[in-house]
């Protein structure tokens, strides 16, 4: 039988490509089966199968612990070390100890057991083969064909024993797919698992957008042209932005193809989802109004501090400008990063006077001005008592209606009223005490918890569920020492836990 058990190895090993090592641990696995069936269910059986020459030795063993021990559940295959002593001197607890005993004959179990652990052993092993091959390629575009289709999603043949899985929230909606049909999806996920998928992918992902435009425009795949960004309503309408690095490229037309045939092509890909080709601009407002294509921008306000941009369009282009269900205008804001509000001159105008009539009244209120010195600094663009306190000099005195004298004078007033909001702010401040839990916590100082308690953190438990780096945020310290702190105010949560 030894030789038998050789020829099976050769076999398996040259039929499935799997390394001879585990068909031998497979056939280890079934002589072990056979012998725990034959001499009782509940006893530990290790093998050990001579790799050169096919023999192989039973042994029966015992997984060692301490005599103190109260883990022994299987008195069948476990002893204490009193008992694991006189098996084998050399015992140590976490070990094992083991006598030989007669071994099972291979060819009573070759159709049975072995099979079915040579088979399963394979089939692990196919699928660890699989896992090594992919999982440095998440993010890349793969292809094969559509083996079957089921409720959950598509599984896809991808060669070489590897079978990918889109889930159904992943497809196109309502793309048609049929078995054997030839489908591209982008690589998300390798996952080892013994059941189930282990290759997830995507086909509605920003990314897989423009993986199909760099198969589609040599140009991209070159660097000539770079996608700097894309934004997707998958199987109805995407945007992606272009940026050619070559003054000679125009990268809209090339992206969009002779006569349309490149851009036609991706959307065939995707079920007929409608692309639109945006030109990418370092300027965030042109840029806006490029992605807000094709509906054409008549005016636009930037506020960079809440990153949002106010757009204005015609009145009957507003719904073109908007999209259907707010689309155009979403896919916009995507593609751009900024916020993006459209609306029509009359709106737009009504909020801009608004807003001009409140820092008017802001100016005229705070500097204690008239409201024609309240409108020059509008006008000038300052929206703020900050930019009047701190923008330099020399920029206040260039404005035509300023003289020094009077630049002086609002610099002065616009500090004064600074000055007065950071004592008021102050004063908030010094009315949020921290609590005596906080103050008496081990390794905590006065002036730290008072630090503390004016962002908000008060009592012990709200340094407790502090994060070190959110510590670091409110007081410059040492990362060890803000760490050892959030510690000593959770302490009580594991001593609770302890007395449960």
């Amino acid at each position: 039988m030894t030789k038998e058990i050789l020829m099976v190895v050769d076999a398996v090993s040259n039929e499935k490509g799997v390394d001879k090592d585990i068909i031998f641990e497979a056939i280890e696995a079934a002589l072990a089966s056979a012998s725990r069936r034959r001499h009782g269910e509940d006893i530990d059986v290790r093998v050990s199968i001579d790799r050169e020459t096919g023999e192989y030795d039973t042994f029966r063993q015992w997984l060692v612990f301490e005599d103190e021990s109260t883990e022994l559940e299987f008195p069948d295959r476990e002893l204490r070390m009193i008992d694991a002593v006189d098996v084998d001197e050399n015992a140590e607890p976490g070990g094992y100890v083991e006598v030989p005993m007669d071994s099972v004959e291979f060819g009573r179990i070759a159709a049975q057991t072995a099979k079915q652990v040579i088979v399963q052993k394979v089939r692990e092993a196919e699928r660890e083969q699989v896992v090594e091959e992919y999982k440095d390629r998440e993010g890349e575009l793969l292809s094969g064909l559509v083996k079957r289709v089921d409720r959950n999603g598509v599984y896809i043949d991808l060669g070489g024993n590897a079978e990918g899985f889109v889930a159904r929230e992943q497809m196109v909606p309502r793309e048609p797919v049929r078995p054997q049909d030839r489908m591209k999806a982008l690589l998300i996920e390798v996952r080892s698992e013994q059941r189930g998928p282990q290759l997830f992918m995507t086909r509605t992902s920003p990314q897989f957008l423009v993986e199909l435009f760099k198969i589609e425009v040599p140009e991209v795949g070159q660097g000539l042209i770079d996608i700097l960004g894309a934004a997707r309503d998958p199987g109805l309408r995407a945007k992606i932005a272009v940026k050619s690095n070559d003054a000679r490229i125009d990268p809209v037309g090339a992206c969009v193809g002779m006569r349309g045939s490149r851009v036609q092509a991706v959307s065939n890909e995707l079920a007929g989802e409608r692309v639109d080709i945006i030109l990418w601009d370092e300027n965030p407002a042109q840029f806006v109004v490029n992605a807000m294509s094709p509906a054409e921008v008549v005016s636009i306000v930037v506020d960079e501090d809440a990153r949002s941009i106010d757009i204005a369009v015609d009145e009957e282009k507003l719904s073109q400008a908007i999209g259907r269900g707010g689309q155009n205008i979403r896919l916009a804001s995507e593609l751009t990063g900024w916020e993006l509000n459209v609306m029509n001159e009359t709106d737009a105008e009504q909020k801009s006077e608004a807003e001009m009539r409140e820092l008017l009244e802001l100016f005229s209120k705070q500097l204690d001005v008239d409201e024609e010195v309240a409108l020059i600094l509008v006008q000038e663009g300052f929206s703020t008592i900050e930019e009047v306190a701190y923008v330099p000099t020399s920029e206040l005195v260039e404005i035509e209606e300023f003289d020094e004298d009077i630049v002086s004078e609002l610099r002065n007033r616009a500090r004064d009223v600074l000055l007065t909001q950071a004592i008021v702010q102050e004063e908030k401040i010094d009315e949020t005490e921290p609590a005596e839990d906080l103050l008496s916590l081990e390794g905590m100082n006065k002036a730290l918890a008072f630090k503390l308690a004016s962002e908000g953190v008060v009592t012990r438990e709200d340094l407790a569920e502090l994060a070190t780096d959110d510590l670091l945020e409110i007081n410059d310290m040492d990362r060890e020492e803000a760490g050892a702190l959030i510690m000593k105010a959770r302490a009580h949560w594991f001593e609770a836990e302890q007395q449960a």
